[in-house]
């Protein structure tokens, strides 16, 4: 498993995709925070926080993610080395357990480098340090354990086909209605007292929550639940070919 992990690890800095997908996310969040004299930027709000970011950076890795992951089985099944692999000392979970961890960790180089903008913003305090550190700790679990979630949704998507552009589609909309459509489901009032469960069995909700600082076991148990219904929906598609 550790050898397939590298190996996709490997891939994906080796190719054009994985680097892209990097500095695009540290390209888009840099400029909009501190070159784009828009809302988002950090200097025109008069108070130092990192707010812009943690709302930014859901909607950039909505298309990223599914960028990365779009591959991870489609071009197995393309090129049939989906059987190969399935001839080596490998079970199904290792081999999916390989490719999650190695998005994974693509996500975690990706959010390395933005930890400059919290030192900076640490700085332009007045006083130095006058920042809701905890509020930014919290943001950055939630927005780990969002793009995890994305990770697993884009591997399941990759899994049910060949072609990569389907597979990129299909994590878009499916990454975009757990982020948001449950949101705006609960924001038509429509079904009264059930409202309030129908927001909570959305991404943005708990990711929210996080937000505040507050680690909430109850809403990164619902993200752990996310990956692992996921995952095991992948472990399915690949087991279905066996029968």
């Amino acid at each position: 498993m550790y050898a397939l992990f590298k190996k996709e690890i490997s891939n994906f800095l080796s190719s054009l995709i994985g680097i892209m997908v990097i500095v695009v996310f540290l390209l888009i969040t840099g400029l909009f925070l501190w070159v784009f004299q828009s809302d988002f930027n950090v200097l025109n709000f008069g108070y130092a926080n990192l707010d812009s970011l943690f709302i930014l950076a859901p909607w950039v890795f909505l298309f990223l993610v599914p960028s990365v992951t779009m591959r991870s089985f489609a071009e197995e099944n393309r090129t049939g080395t989906i059987e190969l692999l399935a001839t080596k000392p490998l079970s199904d979970w290792q081999i999916i357990w390989a490719k999650f961890l190695a998005g994974v960790a693509l996500v975690l180089l990706s959010l390395l480098p933005t930890l400059v903008y919290y030192f900076s913003v640490y700085r332009l305090g007045m006083p130095v340090g006058n920042l809701d550190s905890g509020g930014i700790w919290g943001s950055y679990i939630g927005l780990f354990l969002l793009s995890a979630g994305f990770v697993s949704i884009g591997i399941f998507c990759s899994s049910l086909t060949n072609n990569q552009i389907l597979a990129f589609i299909l994590s878009v909309f499916l990454c975009g209605f757990l982020y948001i459509g449950f949101e705006f489901i609960y924001s038509l009032s429509l079904f009264g007292r059930v409202d309030l469960f129908i927001q909570q069995l959305g991404m943005s909700a708990h990711y929210g929550s996080l937000s505040r600082g507050v680690i909430d076991t109850r809403d990164v148990l619902y993200f752990l639940s996310v990956i692992a219904l996921f995952l095991s929906a992948t472990k399915l598609v690949l087991a279905s070919r066996k029968w």
